[in-house]
């Protein structure tokens, strides 16, 4: 059986985020536990870190979050699910209308420490100062708290927070772009092969044009 072949418990490592990314990762996780014959058992963290880190350890079998070249010496990816922008949620009132914007002395942007998004941003800007915090719920506070002028994340994610914050802002614009895919520790080429093929045939019976898929 396919179980056997890959030793799987069907446990996928989710990273907890969006509530609209998660369920199209839960979705995919339930659809290839399925179609190996075993039971879906998603398990969330809230940072890619922690996610990969149990990918690694041998907590979950499968991950499901950012592709980042940084990580492709401890982890493999698929090919990618689905794409969304890195953007900013600035508070009310706030002067910032772009992404440039953002980027001038002085100005203090809120990350999550090795999200996808802080990777992105550290590469390209120049002035900014960026102010790490562990979780999505803390990088908010900050915001909420003016202890920051922005908080740099996925706009699905800003989205949702932003509602939690009357007359808060998602950006329009985006300095970069998310990549999910789902993953497997090095050195299980047939998981991976198998996985990959999953993927791409999923993508296929949706509909989805490439690897662009709108959120």
């Amino acid at each position: 059986m396919t179980s056997n072949l890959f030793d799987l418990s069907g446990r996928v490592a989710l990273v907890v985020g969006s509530s609209r990314g998660i369920g199209r990762a839960i979705a995919q996780g339930r659809a290839l536990a399925a179609r190996i014959g075993i039971e879906f058992l998603p398990v969330e963290y809230s940072t890619p870190p922690q996610a990969w880190d149990a990918l690694k350890a041998g907590a979950c079998d499968v991950g499901f979050g950012a592709m980042d070249a940084s990580r492709n010496s401890e982890i493999d990816f698929s090919p990618p699910v689905l794409q969304f922008d890195f953007t900013f949620l600035v508070p009310p009132d706030s002067k910032i209308r772009a992404v440039s914007d953002a980027d001038r002395p002085g100005v203090r942007i809120a990350v999550v420490r090795n999200h996808a998004s802080t990777l992105c941003l550290n590469r390209i800007r120049k002035y900014a100062e960026l102010i790490s915090a562990e979780t999505p719920d803390m990088a908010f506070d900050l915001l909420r708290t003016g202890q920051v002028d922005a908080w740099a994340s996925t706009r699905p994610a800003l989205l949702e927070f932003s509602a939690k914050l009357d007359g808060s802002r998602v950006l329009e614009d985006f300095f970069g772009a998310n990549f999910t895919a789902m993953t497997v520790p090095k050195g299980y080429p047939k998981r991976l092969a198998y996985i990959s093929e999953f993927v791409e045939r999923a993508i296929l019976r949706s509909g989805w044009r490439g690897v662009h898929v709108t959120l």
